[in-house]
Order: structure tokens, then C-alpha cells, then sequence
């Protein structure tokens, strides 16, 4: 404000109009014509009736031509237009235009042309040359472009005595001078916005600090709140090291060991290379782990670990998972951002919040594994969601808008660096603001295809064709040359997913079996629905479809009056961008969640996001009572009320009945209890020797290689056909193979030691023909599907049943060694000795 003012001082003393009398300002401007200003005489005060200064009138001549008076009138004669005292005093002595005669009263308006005083100065006046009249006109520079204009000035509001001076412009000016002249007058029309009062930015600076407080308070009461849970849950300050990595089953078992193999490494270059090129972890088999398994994160959370010094207060384990909720926080507040900008208030992200924590078994699977690939990146995508939610937005300015780029572009790559699998959902996204750019309800400036020549939309079309195929082409074209069979298992299971190929083959069946590949049960839609997330969705979903729709038939009937910046009158939700986007890309996202269960952890956040923008936004309410024509009570006060009041009822209603089961979860005290498996990885690191290579199911392979670091010969991965081609194998330790079959497909492996887990070979499952024993009787042919479950002939017994009784000829190949409730283990004998 005090650079404003001092700019402002600056201003008027350069223009000398500051401190100086009236006169003494006409005298400054007057130095610059030849003739001074006019003063009133006696006589002429006589006349005027005796009346002072404040009374006077001005009179200028404008250009004649109505269409040209405001656009050619110089500055001086536009701010006498509007009224301003100061600006009318200088206009009379200095900047001017040629025209008829244009006379102001004491309040700055036009006074008629045909008024009393007019009309007797018409009467008295003498015509001069070219039709003007006598007076004491001040020869002014003016801007009009016609060749001769005259330029006269009356004092006051009477006749004044004196000489009449013409100024002739014989020359027109120049066209670069009329360039300079356009180019100023448009800066001069162009409107200056008013500054907005003090408490207006009160008020806003207010919001946006209500609002980030709530966002991170949100984000950081969330990680609290995983962390508290995860605690009562497994107990996990209460167990040993060993207890503490049996909780990571799985897959996320491999994530864990390796961050463990980093901190062991001598040094960070050290441990890279090691994993890059491991062959201490599969069997016969060397891999880049970091490339296959994206141990981006591991790396990352490593060198923090040992960079910050925090190997002195606290333990790897809880610097990890700390780690990891630390990003579901982002991931919630990342998530209240979005719903805020697109609603306007932070209520929206509140609300979202609220309904992600209470349906968290449908949003998030951090809960039952915490190194999950998802869990890392996810977060990353959730900023650069709502990072793409500003940029879209039309109220922008063009440093919010590079920030947001920025966001977007560092967010992207991270994503895509923690996931393997982000470019499928990038992909999703793609093809959602290519919808976006073909439904012309982008902003002007952004995602510009159908802008420019025939031949500039050729190109940009052919560029998308390029973008979207090319690396498909070119990936055709290599495996004809180069046999290359990585990820054909991900089109098989497609085929098979859409029933366009019925197979036998065991991995595909197994896949089809896992529960987050298959279609959602209806407890998915229950608890969406007691939750009253999924009927305001479906809601809030109709009314933007409907209205984006409607935007997209006006586009394409050539409708040219939507404008730029829509107002809560209008009731046009479906025009903003941001909110297409959003539509376009929930309804993707929901089609694949309806097919593939495990797609729920990406459709369910923005759900609660959309819903939650939904009900707290006023344009929504606004555009539903503009359909509805609402006449009784005035739509946009009502659309106000219900903005503010739905969310609070809704959330009272959440707070009433969700609170008390969130406390309770928090106040019970679980724990994680297998003695089996403890008391298998004790003797394994006991007993067994170091070079030892272990045999079994993948996920048991995994919790092996986490607690004892000795050699597996699968894993429980399955981006790769190698490793799926492996554990088909290995599983057929539950066939109805013979012993004989069975040896010479694990020592193909180098494995010393098998394991036999009972609950896999005595498996009971709910969905029949689902159990891996079922799944490898109908691989190896030994179900007549036809026929339902009749058997056909075998020889042999299953082998896991088999292997327990210690009879020839399984006792010359395999020598129990270790058993428990649980687990049976076996040492693959080197040399064959035959009994009877």
C-alpha cells in the first residue's frame, strides 16, 4: 500500500497536478501552445451572473461521428467522461479532439445539446470557416485521422469575446504512428480491476488458512491414526524382530528384505549393484531386481534412513512403515485438495476425509500389506490429480498455472517410477483429457487441438495417433523378430477374464481365482451404501453428466454465447473443465471397477472426492433448480443453504454412527499370533545350512527370503513368465504326480529342502474349484470337466498326502527333517537309496 501511494504521489507531481491552483495547471498545459489560457473578464463575470469557479461549465469539441467520439477521444476527454473534476480542468488546455461542441454540468455529465445556455451561444455566435464558431478555441494535438479538424475551447459557460484561432492538420499521420496510437489506445480501454477491499482479502486469505490447516491436520490425523491401529493390531512394540517380519506376507515380504540387503550393503553403490544384479535370491536365475520389482521406494527409504542420522533413534522396520503412512497422510490431503478446488470450500474436503476413512477397506489395502507397490505411488498420483484440477480451472493466473504444470510433471514421474503398473492408469487418464480436448469444454489456451489451420490440426491429430500407437507398433514389429514372451500372460488373462478363451492352464485359473481379480461382490455396494457415499455419487454423477452433455450438444450446434466465466446464476456445472475431467475419468475408472475387484482401491477415492465436491457445491444445486424451473423460493439462496447444510447434516450423521466403531478399533487390543511359522524360520536359521536353497509356494518363499536371507526358487511375483512358469511347477508338490516327477522337477531347480504346508494340501475352499489342488487336477487332465468332478484314472496318490506316510518310493527320494502343525519339511536326498 505504501509503494501504491508513493507511485500514485510520483504520478501526479510529474504530471503537475499536484498542489497547484486550477489556473496555475491550465498555465502549465497552455506553455504548450501558443495561445495562453482564457480568463474571464468583468464583464463576462457580469454576465455569468456573478457565479464562481465550482459553476462553471466546460465545453469541448469531440469528433462528429458517434461510432469514433469514445474510441479516437484521447485520455484526458475519457476521464472527463467519467466524471473526474482534475481530468476535466486538464483536458480544457491541453488534450483535446475536433468536433461538435460537448458541454458537462457541475455533476460531469453531458448536458443536451439543445439546452437554454446552447442554444443562445447558437444564436449569438457567428459561424466561422468550416462551420465553427467564434470563441477562444486552444490549439491541441489531436487523434482523430481526418485531415483537417478543428479544436475550439470555451472558458466559460456564456460567450467570450476574442480572437478565434484555427489549427489545420494537413498531413495524416504516419502508419506506424497510427499503430503506436492504436496500440495505446487499446491499453487505455482496456479495464483496470479495482483492487478489493481490506476485509475481501481478509476474508480470503482467512479461507485459504482455514482450509490448509484442515488439509494437513486431515493428512497427519490419518498417518496417527494407521499408526495407532497397526500397533493395537499386531502388537507390534511388543514383539521380537523376528515376529515383526512375519507379519509381511507376500510379495511385501520381497520389498522389506531387500530394503533390509541396502542397509547391509557396505555402501549405497555397493547395494544398488547387488540388486541390480542379484543372483542370491532365485535360484539358478540372475536378476535386476530394481527394474523388475520397482524397488524405487527401498532405495529412497535407505538413503533417508542413513542420511538423516535416523539409525540412531529408531528401528528400520518403524522408519518404513512410518515412511509409507507418512504418504497415506499425502494421500488424504491430496485428496481434500482436490474436492476444495473443485467445490470451492474446504468443507468438500472434510466430508471427503471422512467418508475415505470410513469405507477404507475399499479405498486402501494398507491395512493388510504395507510395502505394496500402490501405497507408495498412489499418494503421487493424488497430487498430481489435484494438481491437474488447477491447471483445468479457468480462474487461474499464469504463475498458479506453472506451478501446477510443475506439480503435475514432477508427480507424474514419480508415480511412474514406483509402480510398475502406473502406465496403465496413466493411460486411463490420457484418454480422459483427450475426451476433454474433443468435447471443446477445455479452456481456450489448454489442450488446444481443433485450434489453427487445417494442416496444424493434421499434424496434432497424427501426433496423438503417434503418441497412443507408436510404442504399441513398435512392440509388435520387435517380437517378430525378437522372440520376447514377458507380460503375454496379462493379455491371456483378458482373454480369458472376457470369456473369449477357455483354458486349462493353471496360472490363468489361478489368477481368475484371486479374489482381486474377480467381479465385486455385492458387500462392496452395501457398504457404500450405509455409508451414504454411493447414492449421493450416483447423484452428483447424473447431474454434471447430464450437464456436460448438454454443454457438449450446444458445442456442437454451433452455440457461441457460453461465456468464460461462469457465474452461480447460470447453472452450468458441465461447462468447467475440471469437473468434465473428473466425470469422464470416474466413469472409466468405475467401468474397470465393476469387472476387476482389486480396480475398487482406484475408483473408491474419487468417488468419495466427486461425492463429497457434490454435495457442498452450490453450482450443483444451482444447475439441478434450473432444470427444475424452481419459482417458490429463490434458487440460488436455496442452492447456498443446501451447499452448507447437507455436508453438516451428512456429517453428524457419520460422526454419530462411524466414531464410536473408530475409538473401539483403537481401544482393542489385537495380536498377530503363528508360533508355526516362528518356530519354522528359527530352525531354518539354525539348522539349515547357508548355501541351502528352499522349495514351496511363493508366498511362503517370500516370508523365507525376508527372515532367514537364504535362497528360494520362486517368488510371489507375476510380471514375469519365468517366475509364473516356476511356481506352476513348484505347485505340484498338491498334485496327483508320482515321487519320481516330483524330484526331477525340484532338483532341476537346485533345491535341498521342500516344505509341504498342510493348510494348502487339506485346503477347504468356499469357491469350489478355486483350491490349487483342484486347479492342477484340471491342468494336468486329471478332472473330466464334462462330467463335473468324476475323476479319472490315476496311479497315483497326491503327493503331499503321500510324502507323510514315509513309504517307498517317497522315502528314497525325500527324508523328513522338521514338522510342525503347520509345515512338514523335507530334505531332497542327493543320492537315491532304493528300499522295499
Amino acid at each position: 500500500m505504501l509503494f501504491c501511494a508513493l507511485l500514485h504521489l510520483i504520478t501526479k507531481v510529474a504530471e503537475g497536478t499536484l498542489g497547484l491552483p486550477r489556473f496555475a495547471r491550465a498555465r502549465r498545459v497552455g506553455e504548450q501552445h501558443p495561445d495562453p489560457p482564457i480568463r474571464l473578464r468583468g464583464a463576462e463575470r457580469a454576465r455569468t451572473g456573478g457565479l464562481g469557479r465550482r459553476h462553471r461549465r466546460r465545453v469541448a469539441f469531440l469528433p462528429r461521428p458517434a461510432q469514433a467520439r469514445r474510441r479516437n477521444a484521447p485520455a484526458a476527454l475519457r476521464s472527463r467522461l467519467s466524471g473526474s473534476r482534475a481530468a476535466r480542468e486538464d483536458a480544457v488546455d491541453g488534450d483535446t479532439g475536433g468536433g461538435r461542441v460537448r458541454k458537462w454540468g457541475r455533476d460531469g455529465r453531458e448536458r443536451p445539446w439543445g439546452s437554454r445556455g446552447a442554444r443562445r451561444r447558437r444564436g449569438r455566435e457567428a459561424p466561422g470557416p468550416h462551420g465553427s464558431r467564434r470563441g477562444a478555441p486552444v490549439p491541441v494535438e489531436t487523434m482523430a485521422e481526418e485531415e483537417v479538424s478543428h479544436v475550439k475551447i470555451t472558458e466559460p459557460e456564456t460567450e467570450i469575446a476574442g480572437p478565434t484561432v484555427e489549427l489545420r492538420q494537413r498531413k495524416k499521420l504516419k502508419s506506424s504512428e497510427n499503430k503506436d496510437s492504436a496500440k495505446e489506445e487499446k491499453i487505455n480501454d482496456t479495464p483496470v480491476p479495482e483492487r478489493p477491499p481490506k476485509y475481501v482479502l481478509f476474508q480470503r486469505f482467512a479461507k485459504i488458512f482455514i482450509g490448509c490447516l484442515a488439509a494437513v491436520t486431515s493428512g497427519m490425523m490419518y498417518a496417527l491414526y494407521l499408526s495407532a491401529y497397526h500397533e493395537r493390531k499386531f502388537w507390534f512394540s511388543n514383539r521380537q524382530e523376528l515376529e515383526r517380519e512375519i507379519t509381511f506376507q507376500g510379495d511385501s515380504a520381497i520389498y522389506y528384505s531387500y530394503y533390509k540387503d541396502m542397509l547391509k550393503a557396505p555402501s549405497f553403490e555397493r547395494g544398488v549393484y547387488e540388486l541390480t544384479h542379484n543372483n542370491k535370491t532365485v535360484s539358478l536365475k540372475t536378476i535386476n531386481a530394481v527394474q523388475q520389482m520397482s524397488l524405487y521406494p527401498e532405495l529412497i527409504a535407505s538413503v533417508l534412513y542413513q542420511a538423516t542420522g535416523s539409525n540412531e533413534i529408531i528401528e528400520p522396520v518403524y522408519f518404513y512403515i512410518g515412511i509409507v503412512f507418512g504418504l497415506q497422510g499425502i494421500y488424504v490431503t491430496a485428496l481434500f485438495v482436490t474436492s476444495w478446488l473443485m467445490s470451492g470450500t474446504w468443507l468438500a474436503g472434510m466430508l471427503t476425509v471422512a467418508w475415505f476413512i470410513i469405507n477404507r477397506l475399499d479405498t486402501t489395502r494398507i491395512e493388510y500389506s504395507i510395502p505394496l507397490r500402490e501405497n507408495w505411488a498412489l499418494p503421487y498420483f493424488a497430487c498430481q490429480v489435484a494438481a491437474l484440477t488447477g491447471y483445468l480451472k479457468s480462474n487461474l493466473n499464469t504463475y498458479g498455472e506453472r506451478f501446477c504444470y510443475l506439480l503435475i510433471s514432477a508427480s507424474t514421474y514419480t508415480f511412474m517410477m514406483m509402480w510398475e503398473y502406473s502406465h496403465y492408469l496413466l493411460f486411463l487418464q490420457a484418454i480422459s483429457l483427450f475426451l476433454l480436448d474433443s468435447f471443446s469444454v477445455e479452456l481456450s489456451d489448454k489442450l488446444n487441438v481443433k485450434k489453427g489451420t487445417f494442416i496444424a490440426k493434421m499434424i496434432k491429430v497424427i501426433n496423438f495417433y503417434l503418441v497412443c500407437t507408436l510404442t504399441v507398433t513398435l512392440n509388435i514389429i520387435m517380437k517378430m523378430f525378437v522372440p520376447h514372451k514377458e507380460n503375454g500372460h496379462m493379455l491371456k488373462f483378458l482373454e480369458a477374464k472376457f470369456g473369449l478363451n477357455i483354458t486349462k492352464n493353471f496360472t490363468m485359473n489361478w489368477l481368475l481365482c484371486q479374489e482381486s481379480l474377480q467381479t465385486p461382490s455385492q458387500d462392496f455396494f452395501l457398504r457404500l451404501t450405509q455409508s451414504s457415499l454411493l447414492p449421493f455419487y450416483i447423484l452428483v454423477l447424473i447431474i454434471c453428466f447430464l450437464s456436460m452433455m448438454q454443454v457438449i450438444f450446444w458445442r456442437i450446434n454451433g452455440k457461441k454465447s457460453l461465456k468464460e466465466t461462469i457465474t452461480l446464476e447460470d447453472g452450468r456445472i458441465g461447462e468447467r473443465p475440471e469437473i468434465t475431467y473428473h466425470v469422464i475419468h470416474t466413469i472409466l475408472l468405475g467401468s474397470l471397477a465393476l469387472i476387476i475387484e482389486g480396480l475398487k482401491y482406484l475408483w473408491t477415492p474419487y468417488v468419495c472426492t466427486l461425492a463429497a465436491f457434490g454435495v457442498c457445491s452450490p453450482e450443483l444445486w444451482m444447475t439441478l433448480f434450473k432444470w427444475l424451473r424452481l419459482r417458490t423460493v429463490h434458487p440460488v439462496l436455496l442452492a447456498l443453504i443446501l451447499s452448507m447444510a447437507m455436508p453438516t447434516i451428512i456429517g453428524l450423521s457419520l460422526w454419530k454412527e462411524y466414531f464410536p466403531r473408530l475409538m473401539t478399533e483403537l481401544t482393542e487390543l489385537q495380536e498377530f499370533y503363528d508360533p508355526d511359522t516362528v518356530e519354522l524360520m528359527t530352525w531354518i536359521k539354525r539348522q539349515a545350512p547357508v548355501a541351502a536353497v528352499f522349495a514351496g509356494s511363493p508366498q511362503l518363499m517370500g516370508v523365507i527370503k525376508l527372515c532367514t536371507g537364504w535362497m528360494v526358487t520362486s517368488l510371489p511375483l507375476y510380471n514375469d513368465d519365468d517366475l509364473l512358469k516356476r511356481n506352476e511347477n513348484i505347485y505340484q508338490i498338491y498334485s496327483k504326480r508320482s515321487a519320481e516327477d516330483i524330484y526331477k522337477i525340484l532338483t532341476s531347480y537346485k533345491a535341498n529342502y521342500l516344505i509341504v504346508e498342510d493348510a494348502i494340501c487339506n485346503e477347504v475352499g468356499t469357491m469350489r474349484g478355486c483350491r490349487v489342488k483342484d486347479l492342477l487336477d484340471i491342468a494336468n487332465g486329471h478332472v473330466v470337466c464334462e462330467e463335473g468332478d468324476k475323476l479319472t484314472y490315476s496311479k497315483h496318490g497326491r503327493f503331499c498326502h503321500e510324502v507323510k506316510i514315509n513309504y517307498s518310493p517317497y522315502v528314497n527320494y525325500f527324508t523328513r527333517v522338521y514338522w510342525n502343525r503347520s509345515y512338514f519339511v523335507y530334505k531332497i536326498n542327493t543320492v537315491i537309496s532304493f528300499q522295499s
